[in-house]
């Protein structure tokens, strides 16, 4: 009887009597890896490897030098220190390498003024040394050890001493460096005298461009007389004493300048066809002007351009400044080479006394129908509606005006000479100047002042120039004196013509910027941050603008 833990019977038997197992006894099969895992498995090892050994080589790589003192092991750091301290300390081989340094400079220039090139040649090659160490030292932030510093120094005092050797004592070099600094001061001051004249001979002066647009806008008026005629036609047209209309006076020799504050105030303007702009010029320009305002439209506007020669009322009799300038002295101070240095470039500007400069004085006389009138610079940008200033209340005043006292250099004081009785007795020293540019006159109110009476008062007393130097402002000041209404400032914004700093939100916010100073927009000496705002208003595409405008 069989066992009960006996294996039943196998069914058959393979070859050689041995019996096949029944599939429930038999071993699972060994399934073998695909090839390419065994492939992928090595590469994986391989890469590991490598890092592990890369990681290892720079550990140590980075690891801090040791030093063996005896026994002991110490790690060396190397402490930031604060180089304009070591350059201070009276201890540092910093201070003693730029003290030597600065010695040796004073050296290679007496080396040079005796002809010894070969030591300047020594000593600027070890200053160079000197700079290359400091640099490196003030780049790592180190101080500088002996072992560095200790060569420069040495070869330094040899040549120093060199030096004294040559007879390049203390008190020579005192005397030579003294005198070095007395004739640099020297070329300073005539390099500021030298920069002033520049600048004022470029402001006066008109460029090329400008010039070619006025000759041939001249050559198309001689040529043309269909424009002679249109010409008089317009002055007898009534828009130019109609007082229901809004009208500008500008006062110029400057073609191009002229248009941009024309076409600047049209276009900023809600009715431009209810705008009138009174324009006087010179005989030299009279022609090229009239063309221009001829051949242009400025959005329906009026243009009248006259000629100061038309006024027959302007002369020496009744007029003290055409008087003063047919004097020679006049003559010589304002158009003749001055030799006088301590006066200022600037105030032997002849524009200063150019008829057309002093117009504005006579606005009454030159537009007797009128009863108000805004006065514009032709270096004026507009970008406000203007004709909200003909509503504003003037209280009686003569002239609406932007006050420029926000400091102290624009009040009274600043302008006129007050030592003068005349002055000090009538005019409070304090009061708050103003600008011209951009004014609004109420002509009635001047007529009743008799304000251009009170101008030639002003004139006559300033005939030997002592209560003021020159220009129109301090002019007008004496003239308007309790006579001018203040202005909100956001009317006229000045300085464009010589101040790089003015808030951007200030000249958007302005109803006029105004390009006083002597970089206008039209010279290439123009700041060219404000540039495009003027250039904003000049037609490129015209056929003259085209011809002799470089854009």
């Amino acid at each position: 009887m069989p066992h009960a833990w006996s294996v039943p019977a196998m069914e058959g038997r393979g070859a050689g009597g041995m019996r096949r197992r029944a599939p429930e006894f038999r071993r699972p099969s060994r399934r073998r890896l695909p090839g390419w895992i065994w492939w992928l498995v090595g590469i994986f090892v391989v890469v590991g490897l490598m890092l592990f050994v890369l990681h290892h080589n720079q550990k140590e790589q980075f690891r801090p030098p040791l030093i063996d003192k005896g026994s002991e092991i110490e790690v060396v750091h190397h402490k930031k220190v604060n180089f304009t301290e070591e350059l201070l300390s009276s201890t540092s081989f910093a201070r003693q390498l730029a003290d030597q340094m600065t010695l040796a400079k004073a050296y290679v220039i007496l080396a040079k003024e005796h002809d010894n090139l070969q030591l300047a040649w020594e000593l600027i090659s070890q200053i160079r040394n000197c700079q290359r160490l400091l640099s490196e030292g003030a780049v790592s932030g180190r101080a500088i050890s002996q072992e560095e510093a200790h060569p420069i120094i040495t070869r330094l005092a040899q040549l120093i001493y060199k030096a004294q050797d040559s007879h390049y004592d203390i008190s020579t070099t005192i005397v030579t460096l003294k005198s070095h600094a007395l004739a640099l001061e020297e070329r300073a001051k005539a390099a500021v005298v030298q920069t002033a004249e520049f600048g004022q001979l470029a402001a006066e002066s008109l460029p090329k461009n400008l010039h070619c647009l006025t000759v041939k806008l001249t050559e198309e008026w001689l040529k043309n007389p269909k424009h002679r005629s249109r010409s008089e036609e317009h002055r007898n047209s009534t828009r130019l004493v109609d007082n229901n209309l809004y009208h500008f006076a500008i006062f110029s020799d400057n073609v191009l300048a002229t248009s941009v504050v024309v076409n600047s105030t049209v276009s900023n303007a809600n009715h431009p066809q209810q705008l009138v702009f009174h324009v006087v010029t010179d005989r030299i320009h009279y022609g090229a002007m009239s063309t221009w305002f001829l051949i242009n439209d400025f959005k329906g506007c009026t243009v009248e351009v006259r000629c100061i020669d038309e006024f027959m009322w302007l002369n020496a009799v009744a007029s003290p400044l055409v008087r003063q300038l047919s004097e020679m002295e006049t003559q010589g101070f304002y158009y003749g080479d001055s030799k006088h240095l301590e006066r200022e470039i600037k105030f032997h500007n002849p524009k200063f006394v150019s008829l057309l400069n002093h117009l504005r004085f006579y606005i009454p006389q030159i537009l007797p129908n009128l009863e108000k009138v805004v006065f514009l610079d032709d270096d004026v940008v507009v970008q406000k509606d203007l004709t909200q200033l003909f509503s504003i209340e003037l209280h009686g005043n003569v002239i609406g005006a932007v006050e420029t006292c926000l400091e102290s250099f624009h009040r009274y004081h600043k302008y006129l000479n007050f030592s003068q009785p005349v002055i000090s007795s009538k005019i409070d020293p304090h009061t708050c100047g103003w600008a011209f540019g951009m004014n609004i006159f109420d002509l009635i109110a001047w007529r009743k002042a008799n304000a251009t009476a009170l101008y030639h008062y002003w004139q006559e007393q300033n005939a030997d120039l002592l209560l003021w130097r020159t220009g129109t402002l301090p002019a007008g000041l004496l003239t308007f004196y309790g006579l001018m209404e203040p202005l909100d400032r956001r009317w006229h914004v000045l300085g464009l013509g010589y101040d790089v700093e003015i808030d951007d939100r200030l000249i958007e916010s302005a109803a006029v910027v105004h390009y006083n100073g002597n970089m206008k927009p039209w010279l290439k000496l123009a700041i060219r941050r404000y540039k495009h705002i003027w250039e904003r208003y000049i037609n490129f595409s015209n056929s003259y603008v085209r011809e002799c405008m470089l854009h």
